[in-house]
């Protein structure tokens, strides 16, 4: 069952929206979230899958892996994790005694990171784990399109913005960050608001975790 929400807040540039379950072993599902700064252009996000290796026979034995092996530290591990880089090339263009960003084009990476068994599975545990992991990385790859979303956020608001009485472009860059700020925050509140639902007692994730490890 879920225990609990939790925010484990860190400076502006990173941020780890975690969520903590209970079963046999304390188990985290955590988003992390890096931020720097924002665009304008065509693009696409780079989207990579990690895994990092589990064992056991059963799906309780599994869950227990992830418990175990899971990023994290000491009994708070993860479940799945899914991080993201995100750079700019952006130009800054004074204009009559202002200046105005001209082009934001951001590169955005993400990764996923999930767990894989690293033996063969018996058939009734791998028919019960591939409808686990399949879960999982939907789950995650909603997470993935809360940052794209952010993303082009960021992009819609910053290409054009311009200061007034700021020839040398640093004024801009203060009223930049704390716009940033403001969508930063928006997104890790969605991230929130979405893992409240899927992790709750008898939501989307619970259900995947109950399925696998008591096959029903």
């Amino acid at each position: 069952m879920v225990d609990r929400l939790r925010l484990i807040e860190r400076p502006y540039r990173q941020n780890e929206v975690c969520v903590k379950t209970a079963a046999r072993v304390s188990i985290l599902f955590c988003s992390l979230l890096t931020l720097p700064l924002s665009a304008h252009a065509e693009w696409q996000a780079v989207e990579k899958v990690q895994t990092y290796s589990i064992q056991g026979k059963t799906g309780a034995e599994l869950y227990a892996s992830i418990g175990e092996r899971g990023p994290g530290t000491g009994l708070v591990r993860a479940i799945a994790h899914t991080n993201f880089k995100l750079t700019w090339t952006r130009k800054y263009e004074p204009q009559g005694g202002g200046c105005t960003i001209v082009t934001n084009k951001p590169k955005l990476i993400i990764t996923y990171t999930l767990p894989k068994p690293a033996g063969k599975l018996p058939p009734s545990t791998a028919a019960k784990w591939q409808t686990f992991i399949a879960g999982v990385q939907a789950h995650e790859r909603i997470h993935g399109d809360h940052i794209k979303d952010m993303v082009k956020a960021i992009e819609a608001m910053s290409v054009g913005l311009s200061v007034p009485n700021d020839p040398d472009c640093k004024k801009i860059r203060t009223e930049l960050t704390s716009r940033l700020g403001v969508l930063s925050q928006e997104q890790r509140q969605k991230s929130r608001d979405f893992d409240s639902v899927e992790l709750s007692n008898g939501g989307n994730v619970h259900q995947l975790i109950l399925n696998l490890v008591n096959g029903g």
